[in-house]
């Protein structure tokens, strides 16, 4: 984990002249914190939140509104060296809930050995973990591994990776039986059988897995808790909510789907308009188009008019035709796109905020920055870096005293949208039972 650099200690440019309807709406958090905090234990008492979670914020100066949220995060080793107690301490609390009288926790990552930069995720997540008092073996489900391998990383840390043993109904690793398993794969090649029936927790649960969880049904339950919250401060919901439509059984390669797909963007460019009208926002519609199980950062395009969906060339098919894993792409949510106009450094570079949570509680984050993208286009790409978030207190403390786009007082507004995002992601890990 390295600090936050003295560069970062102020919030991020905001590029854009449009920050009028962004300050009423850190405004009216600020105004509403007691209210807003008072919500958020109740919904998280009555829907407990998943052990963790990270959500991808878009701050576009006139709206901000999440567009990812992912139940299995990596990228733990970006949060900056003074969040760490944070992190031990809203993960006894998350285990605690779990697995009341855990001593013992499984972790499986993901199938990677050479990918040392998640790798180096896996580490610190495994000195959260022992720094909250547990013991910790890495579980993995890499199919050749038939004994112990030790990776080193770059940082001075060494992973040992396991086979994951199964007897009964219990897995764990050699000379080790583990209370619980925690999951830091997607299982986007699939629900392992060897964890299949046992009867260690198993959390996050397989099925949010990429198998069969769908961003569509996460962003339906976000759209309702949207509505409960603007309800609660009075405020209209697409300002952190961006629209959103499902389009099912499209195949990019065949060419079938173009219908579907041109159809559902009209709508949602024709509604976007309508509300940049509504708010005299002049700025060009866009809408991102995602594979609905998990991508990646792999099958995701812009589209700005029907045009933009038909006839797409060879090339462009076959980027978008499979996600990570080389799993094909059948279903697509087309998303509303949501500028990002915060930069950072010298040359500016867009940017924007991932956060961090751990049970319930903002844990840290920090900004994907990439110097060869716009404000309308995907960030998570190849040639992106990571700048921690610049957080003095957690994200959860505002400064009430200060100007609403103060440094504590923007982080309160992202720790407040991604808790929302949280909160569905509650609810949907509710609804799967």
């Amino acid at each position: 984990m390295n600090d936050a650099s003295p560069a970062l200690s102020t919030v991020p440019h905001l590029t854009t002249a449009l920050t009028g309807p962004l300050l009423r709406l850190e405004t009216q958090l600020l105004q509403a914190q007691v209210a807003i905090e008072a919500w958020f234990r109740e919904q998280f008492r009555a829907t407990p939140a998943p052990i963790y979670c990270s959500v991808d914020l878009r701050n576009a100066g006139f709206k901000l509104a999440p567009v990812d949220t992912n139940l299995f995060p990596a990228g733990f080793n970006n949060l900056g060296e003074r969040f760490l107690p944070l992190c031990v301490q809203a993960m006894q609390t998350a285990i605690e809930r779990v697995c009341p009288r855990s001593c013992g926790v499984l972790l499986v990552p993901e199938n990677h050995t050479r990918n040392l930069f998640y790798l180096e995720n896996v580490a610190v997540l495994r000195r959260i973990l022992e720094s909250a008092g547990y013991e910790v073996r890495i579980g993995s489900l890499l199919p050749d591994l038939t004994e112990p391998q030790t990776v080193s990383l770059p940082s001075g840390a060494r992973l040992r990776l396991e086979p994951i043993m199964r007897q009964g109904d219990r897995v764990g690793v050699a000379g080790f039986n583990p209370c619980f398993v925690l999951l830091n794969n997607d299982l986007s090649g699939g629900r392992p059988a060897i964890l299949e029936g046992i009867s260690q927790p198993v959390v996050p649960p397989m099925a949010l897995g990429w198998t069969q969880r769908r961003k569509s049904e996460h962003f339906g339950h976000y759209r309702d808790v949207a509505r409960e919250f603007g309800a609660l401060i009075d405020l209209d919901p697409w300002f952190i909510d961006p629209y959103f439509r499902q389009c099912g059984e499209v195949d990019f390669m065949a060419g079938t789907g173009e219908d579907c797909l041109a159809g559902n963007l009209d709508v949602l460019l024709t509604s976007i308009r309508r509300k940049y009208d509504e708010y005299g926002i002049d700025r060009e519609p866009f809408v991102i188009i995602k594979a609905d199980a998990g991508s990646y950062g792999m099958g995701v395009m812009t589209a700005r008019s029907v045009d933009d969906v038909r006839d797409l060339n060879r090339k462009e098919r076959k980027r978008m035709a499979a996600s990570k894993e080389g799993q094909a792409v059948r279903q697509v949510i087309m998303q509303e796109g949501v500028y990002t106009f915060e930069t950072v450094g010298d040359p500016p570079a867009v940017a924007e905020p991932v956060v961090y949570m751990i049970d319930q509680h903002v844990v840290g984050g920090f900004y994907r920055v990439h110097t060869g993208r716009g404000a309308d286009e995907n960030l998570n790409a190849p040639g992106m870096h990571f700048e921690p978030l610049a957080f003095v207190e957690p994200c959860n403390t505002p400064d009430c005293g200060q100007a609403p786009d103060a440094a504590p007082n923007r982080f309160y507004a992202y720790g407040v949208v991604a808790r929302l995002a949280l909160l569905a992601a509650a609810r949907e890990m509710a609804a799967h039972g």
